[in-house]
């Protein structure tokens, strides 16, 4: 770009002119993003970095996502990155992190992201909501959080969780924090502020916790995959997600490609949201023996997921995507963590 956005001077700042191009090429960006000129950055332009940040990260962990970004980079498409997932632990006594969503939305606020929706995934024993960013709810990327509720579960699985978490660090620092409560007050930092806020940011996007012993992952996996998986994986992202014009024939394509795919489309009670993933990817993860050895064992990683969202019901008064989610879609993709690809 000859010109250089507010946003593409901050996201260089961060990761350097390289990995910001190839996002800038690969990714939508909000049209009014575009437009930001000046030596300070908005909300909206902070939480597009960060999701760029998070979606890069993403895509580095999993391999088939990677592939199906270099195709849309050598065929000149562009990913809408609709949303990304995060699973958090409603518990007390994590350490230094605030129990369930909190560790994640405290920070989403400020950003200018307001729930959008909550989800019972009952079979799951959690529940789910989301967050759309107020400025550009269509455009940029919403967060999905879920919470697991420990007492759900068995009272050796509830000891388990709580050894698990109770290392947990915070990762968001003072400054930070400050930063943070400027730019709720101001809706915007400078370039040079934001750059400093956004790897710490990035940075709650993963595990805080030390490693597990294997036996407590043991239990933990017998009751439930989605604590097990937030036991290695902590809060990075889940998965994101692509948002395409036709979720069944992108599935087919992919499926021609010789990409493990989820067998099947989930659609939402209403038909208007279509959702299908590559399986999990499968990563070597450290765990202490009873002897305090260290032993490696693979485990579902994180996936990708694509998403067809139709437009709501012009009968209804309605305008727009419906951005809504659906518990029964949400659990079916959820299980793409409990199966893995092998």
């Amino acid at each position: 770009m000859a010109n250089k956005t507010v946003l593409q001077e901050t996201l260089e700042k961060v990761v350097g002119a390289e990995r910001a191009g190839r996002l800038f090429q690969v990714l939508v960006i909000p049209q009014g993003l575009l437009a930001e000129a000046g030596d300070a950055i908005s909300r909206a332009g902070i939480a597009q970095a960060l999701n760029m940040m998070l979606f890069e990260d993403l895509l580095q962990r999993v391999p088939d996502a990677k592939r199906y970004a270099d195709d849309c980079l050598r065929d000149g498409r562009k990913v809408m990155h609709d949303h990304g997932a995060v699973r958090t632990v409603l518990l007390q006594g994590m350490g230094a992190l605030p129990a369930g969503e909190e560790a994640i939305t405290r920070v989403l606020r400020p950003l200018g992201y307001a729930l959008n929706g909550t989800y019972p995934l009952e079979r799951l024993k959690m529940t789910g909501r989301s967050h759309a960013q107020a400025e550009y709810p269509e455009e940029l990327a919403q967060f999905f959080i879920s919470e697991l509720h420990p007492e759900k579960f068995s009272a050796e699985f509830q000891a388990a969780a709580t050894r698990v978490t109770a290392t947990s660090r915070d990762p968001l620092t003072a400054g930070a924090k400050a930063l943070l409560a400027e730019l709720e007050e101001k809706r915007e930092l400078s370039v040079e502020k934001a750059a400093k806020l956004l790897p710490v940011l990035a940075s709650m996007f993963s595990r805080q916790h030390e490693e597990e012993t294997l036996v407590d992952y043991k239990i933990l996996l017998a009751e439930s995959a989605e604590m097990a998986w937030i036991s290695t994986e902590g809060n990075s992202f889940n998965h994101a997600t692509d948002r395409v014009p036709d979720v069944d024939a992108l599935a087919a394509d992919q499926k021609a490609l010789g990409r493990a795919m989820k067998a099947t489309v989930e659609t939402s009670q209403s038909g208007r949201v279509r959702q299908t993933a590559f399986l999990a990817a499968r990563v070597q993860r450290r765990f202490r023996e009873e002897d305090g050895s260290i032993v490696e064992q693979e485990v579902p990683g994180s996936f990708y997921e694509f998403i067809t969202r139709l437009p709501l019901p012009v009968e209804e008064g309605k305008t727009g995507l419906d951005l809504s989610f659906d518990s029964s879609n949400a659990q079916a993709i959820f299980k793409m963590t409990a199966q893995g690809q092998k």
